[in-house]
């Protein structure tokens, strides 16, 4: 299946009709507050429009101040967040959702997900989501982390079928069997960790596809998410780099290229195992 890649601005269409943009940033584990706030003005101002936060990332409201300091309006922005391990459950999570919101100070959020897949407790949890949904204050709602079996083991019972799924993906990790079930569910696939927490830039192979196309390693990657039609959100601080990871829409991998990134997948983790993940210690 070909995606529609055009340019920073791009989009792909969730399967309840919400247009979301395919290129963000994310702002995981930043070293202090001023950091989140400048590279959110920066990934604004030069032309992002997805913004990925949570609530375990303590910085919804830096993320906040960001929007605010860019050139951006808040409606052009589009704003993901993430309820926590110990938040969930039915009451936990609207309460919890309330707090993302003031802490941002908007009215709703474009995108809500369930962080990891507590066991007994995503169902509810996913149940909140559904009627903070119905209710228009979040546009669109999906999970993180939701392996093929908790996918349908949470659609079993649910009255809305996840938007997004947002999972570690990466060159060693591809996980194509759950691709293609989310292809086949209409339930979009977003990478977290796209570069392998930086080892992709020690990998020869990534050398010469680099030298191959004449872009860095980190264009490389970022185009192989796009062209396999996954959201990919890379964190970076420094406004150069930020730059340089959109810079992808001047070259595309061969398919040839692409099939070969895909036989790199070695199922390794550099993340926790869904499967097998301390939820209560994940920070």
């Amino acid at each position: 299946m070909k995606h529609k890649i055009s340019d920073i601005s791009g989009t792909f269409t969730l399967n309840n009709g919400v247009k979301m943009p395919y290129l963000g940033l994310g702002t995981y584990m930043p070293k202090d507050s001023q950091e989140v706030t400048n590279s959110v003005r920066f990934a604004l101002d030069n032309g992002y429009r997805l913004i990925d936060t949570a609530a375990i990332y303590r910085n919804e409201n830096d993320v906040r101040l960001g929007i605010e300091a860019s050139s951006v309006p808040r409606e052009e922005v589009f704003v993901s967040s993430k309820v926590w391990n110990s938040d969930q459950g039915y009451d936990k999570t609207i309460k919890a959702f309330e707090k993302s919101l003031a802490n941002l100070q908007m009215d709703y959020l474009d995108l809500y997900l369930v962080h990891w897949p507590v066991v007994g407790e995503y169902k509810e949890t996913w149940r909140a989501l559904e009627e903070l949904y119905k209710q228009g204050k979040i546009r669109a709602i999906g999970v993180c982390n939701f392996l093929k079996h908790q996918l349908e083991d949470l659609m079993e019972d649910a009255e809305v079928i996840p938007m997004v799924n947002q999972m570690e993906f990466h060159p060693y990790l591809v996980q194509q069997e759950l691709i293609d079930f989310c292809q086949l569910h209409h339930i979009q696939y977003e990478a977290w960790s796209p570069l392998m927490e930086g080892k992709v830039f020690e990998l020869p192979e990534f050398q010469k596809l680099a030298k191959k196309y004449g872009k860095s390693i980190a264009q490389i990657v970022l185009r192989y998410d796009l062209q396999k039609g996954v959201v990919t959100i890379p964190k970076s601080s420094k406004e150069k780099r930020i730059i340089a990871n959109a810079d992808l829409f001047d070259f595309e991998l061969s398919e040839a290229d692409m099939d070969f990134i895909d036989a790199m997948d070695r199922n390794h983790r550099f993340g926790p195992n869904p499967d097998n993940f301390e939820w209560s210690y994940i920070l």
